[in-house]
């Protein structure tokens, strides 16, 4: 039996605006607290952060519990990062390992009194992981407005 590799073809673009300096947006990535906040895709999901060490090498370990009793736990280690523009990390679930291991890229931009961020989420497997992880991705970032 055949297995798909990932590609970066099989990619999630997503771009908003908010109304928060580039710093207050890069910070609700990477301090602890302020992530916790807003990751989850819904309002039903408590994140705890196990560890988060925002630096090229670090590794960051972060647990999303749903109301329903699901909890979903995402790993990986930062490529890049540069305060207050860019962040690269792998992403990897460890309770969904058929997902694999992905890429995602942040960028932060000045737009006018506020920030434009885009968000590359690339190399997922199939076109279901990228459908999920833009579900899941599209609610974490309207957490995010809410939580800035």
């Amino acid at each position: 039996m055949a297995t798909s590799q990932p590609t970066a073809a099989i990619a999630v673009r997503l771009e908003r605006t908010y109304a928060a300096p580039p710093e207050k947006v890069f910070d609700a990535f990477t301090q602890a607290k302020a992530l916790s906040r807003w990751f989850g895709s819904s309002d039903n999901t408590t994140v705890v952060v196990h560890t988060l060490e925002p630096r090229v090498g670090g590794r960051y370990r972060v647990e999303m519990k749903m109301t329903d009793g699901t909890n979903n736990i995402v790993a990986g280690v930062y490529e890049t990062v540069t305060r207050p523009s860019r962040l690269v990390f792998s992403w990897e679930w460890e309770t969904m390992p058929q997902h694999g291991n992905s890429r995602v890229t942040v960028s932060i931009e000045p737009a006018g009194t506020g920030s434009k961020l885009v968000l590359v989420h690339e190399q997922l497997p199939t076109a279901e992981a990228r459908e999920r992880h833009t579900a899941g991705w599209n609610g974490c970032l309207d957490r995010l407005a809410k939580n800035l």
